[in-house]
């Protein structure tokens, strides 16, 4: 290339001169271009000649190409390297060559990415290559390296070129040495022998016809057929048609796609066979299906697109349409079958309206990606359907049996487990039979339904048993309050009265016995048909007095039944309250009821008193006896009944004023303390009283009253201390029992 001159041949035939300044010593040959309008279309035999005595005599090859040609069939000298490698490998045995291509005028486009292309593209040559049968496994790494390198525009950027190109030829520095450009190279000839060994080989490749092959025609054919297939590509692109079914589809469904992507397809393919026809056939039909490909290669996210909205939009449909025929009363299995049947048919119809004729493209994955959305949406639905009728009869399950069985057990009997397993198997035969019933519609295999029906029935023990452990974490609460039922109520649920007749050890071993009844229920789970001796444990242990006393002499020598975490034959897993725990709330619950025990026997003591206001019959009998001469004398004198009367109403009026009774009932000495206080001003009280309403005009009769009032006084004396006398000894007999209690 002459700036001034312009384009011309510059080196005629082939050059060889010694590298200056490159060691070791390093010769390098020039050849002709392989595309130069000097020798013409027809002469390219001396090309492939040249290029093939190259590569059997170098250890190192340059082959220059400019970056546009990169991919390209002619330009890229793709034919020239095809019957190269092929004759080579028939003449040649394999000497490791080193196939630099050195990338002119680079483009923006990074080397990383032209080079893998290129390596591609030489990889297949070697494959396309027919092999003589000593060569038909040896891969290309056994007659060849390939370095790919890239150099700027010479005219654009000066400075980059020469600078890239200083680089490059440093890479020649010791070429030889082991890891250079030729450090694996083989079948070396020696210096002295090299001319003789390249007169051979010159003349070796100049009697193989091979290489002596026209490509003109197929070349022309080449160029024009693709720059019409690129034309009609571009074509393609800006046609408005084509850019507006494709804006369509990325936003829904087109109807009628695939008949209109297929008649733009068509038409750009028959105007590209209308200006084509007249060029080489197999070039024609080469670049015809690398246009297909490519317009195909172009419409193929638009199809997808489609094919997307198609499966999407399906989906939603079928899933209206299965709720809408589950809504309906449609059994589930029918409704799915259905629904999936016409829906997938549905889908079938649409991928025919958008089925492109010149793409054999495969629509199973899209077919499958639909059925299996459509399977996992049934799935769920069904999931969740039957999580919901599993929820809805557990639910009943819960409210059928939580209640009763709290009942039940807070009236602990002999009866309540059987009750209880009654219940529970009632309950629990409704609710399976309903269940099974409503998964008949499902479809689902015998396996799967049992699975079922036994889950609900676990959770229908676990109710019961939940409950059952609730109930024994009350069980304390419980016994205290049915202690308290018994205690304090009588056969009739009416308040018990103390009123000195109940025999209170009677009523509090019966409330405790049941409380110990209770407790027993509530110690262990029994909802199988197994027997165990609970009850009988704890009321050896707990209730029986004399077994109690016996216990206590021999507790240190002998074993406490309820000194055990376990109970006997009764698994841990179905035991609610421990031997031990048993023995802790009935100490507990004794500390805790005794209190209501001394309540009841003070109360009855405070009955007992109340009432027995009478002396006893010896008392009785001493009064008369030692009162014989009183009795006379009030006989003898009437006005001392007069006056016994006034004192006995003043004595009364005292003793309901200062509610005597009342105070004694809490303690001699409380009282004795409250009366104290009270005494005197109650006395002045009623004075005042007697003295407001007695007060009249006579006070003759006044002083006449009080006289008669005084000589009774002093007449009665002897008689007063006779009846202190009697007094105390009344109160000495009342209070008598109260020691021998």
């Amino acid at each position: 290339m002459d700036a001034f001159k312009g384009r011309s041949q510059t080196t005629k035939g082939i050059w060889m001169a010694k590298c200056a300044g490159i060691e070791p010593c390093t010769l390098v040959m020039d050849l002709e271009g392989t595309d130069g309008r000097e020798r013409g279309e027809d002469d390219t035999a001396f090309e492939k000649q040249s290029a093939l005595f190259a590569l059997a005599v170098s250890d190192i090859v340059l082959i220059n190409m400019w970056c546009h040609d990169i991919g390209r069939e002619q330009a890229a000298n793709k034919p020239l390297l095809k019957t190269v490698f092929q004759v080579m490998m028939r003449l040649f045995s394999p000497r490791k060559t080193t196939l630099m291509f050195v990338i002119r005028d680079k483009t923006r486009t990074p080397l990383e990415n032209l080079e893998p292309v290129l390596r591609e593209d030489i990889q297949k040559i070697w494959d396309s290559v027919p092999k003589p049968q000593a060569h038909k496994e040896t891969p290309l790494s056994e007659f060849f390296n390939l370095e790919v390198v890239a150099l700027s525009s010479y005219e654009e950027k000066e400075e980059q070129f020469k600078e890239q190109v200083a680089n490059l030829r440093q890479r020649f520095f010791h070429s030889i040495a082991p890891g250079g450009l030729a450090g694996d190279r083989r079948g070396v000839v020696p210096a002295s022998g090299f001319s003789f060994s390249a007169q051979q080989i010159w003349e070796v490749i100049k009697e193989n016809k091979d290489l002596d092959l026209p490509a003109h025609k197929v070349m022309v054919a080449t160029v024009r057929c693709e720059e019409i297939a690129n034309e009609k590509y571009a074509g393609f692109t800006a046609n408005e048609s084509w850019c507006l079914l494709e804006e369509a589809v990325q936003s829904g469904p087109v109807a009628g796609f695939g008949k209109k992507l297929n008649s733009i397809l068509y038409t750009s393919l028959t105007e590209y066979d209308a200006e084509a026809t007249y060029f080489d056939e197999g070039v024609r039909s080469a670049k015809r299906k690398q246009l297909e490909e490519k317009l195909l290669q172009l419409v193929q996210p638009a199809h997808h697109a489609m094919l997307g909205h198609l499966r999407s939009g399906t989906l939603e449909k079928f899933k209206e349409a299965f709720d809408k025929a589950l809504n309906g009363g449609d059994g589930f299995s029918v409704a799915a079958r259905n629904c999936t049947e016409a829906y997938m048919a549905l889908f079938d119809e649409g991928y025919a309206d958008a089925v492109v004729e010149l793409a054999n493209w495969d629509s199973s994955k899209v077919r499958d990606k639909l059925r299996r959305d459509i399977d996992a949406h049934v799935a769920s639905v069904r999931a969740a359907k039957l999580s919901e009728l599993t929820s809805s009869y557990e639910a009943k399950l819960n409210e059928a049996l939580s209640g009763p069985v709290e009942a039940l057990l807070d009236g602990a009997n002999n009866d309540t487990w059987p009750s209880i397993k009654k219940l529970l198997r009632r309950e629990t035969e409704s609710a399976v039979s309903g269940l099974s019933d409503a998964l008949s519609g499902f479809d689902m295999d015998e396996k799967t339904k049992e699975k079922m029906l036994t889950s609900l029935e676990d959770h229908a023990r676990g109710v019961v048993e939940a409950k059952a452990r609730e109930e024994a974490g009350r069980a304390l609460i419980r016994m205290k309050d049915r202690f308290s039922t018994l205690f304090s109520h009588d056969s009739d649920s009416m308040p018990r009265v103390w009123t000195g007749k109940e025999d209170i050890r009677a009523i509090t071993k019966t409330a405790r016995s049941a409380s110990l009844k209770l407790l027993s229920v509530m110690a262990a789970i029994r909802l199988d048909d197994n027997a165990d001796n609970i009850e009988n444990t704890l009321t050896s242990a707990l209730v029986d007095a004399k077994n109690n006393a016996a216990v206590t002499d021999r507790s240190i020598t002998t074993f406490d039944p309820l000194a055990s975490s376990t109970w006997e034959q009764v698994p841990p897993a179905k035991t609610l309250i421990t031997p031990v725990q048993c023995k802790s709330l009935w100490r507990q619950f004794r500390v805790e009821t005794e209190y209501t025990v001394t309540q009841a026997i003070s109360a009855q003591e405070a009955n007992k008193r109340t009432n027995n206001w009478l002396p006893p019959p010896w008392a009785i009998v001493a009064l008369i006896v030692l009162g014989f001469n009183e009795f006379m004398t009030l006989l003898r004198n009437p006005l001392y009944v007069g006056v016994i009367f006034v004192g006995f109403l003043i004595i009364k009026a005292l003793w309901v004023q200062l509610d005597i009774s009342g105070e004694f009932r809490n303690g001699a000495l409380p009282g004795l303390l409250s009366l104290s206080t009270k005494f005197l001003p109650t006395v002045m009280n009623l004075l005042r009283k007697l003295a407001e309403e007695g007060q009249m005009p006579a006070t003759n009769s006044s002083q006449t009253n009080q006289a008669v009032a005084s000589k009774s006084f002093q007449n009665g004396s002897s008689t007063s201390n006779m009846s202190s006398s009697a007094s105390s000894g009344i109160t000495a007999s009342e209070n008598s029992p109260k020691k021998g209690e």
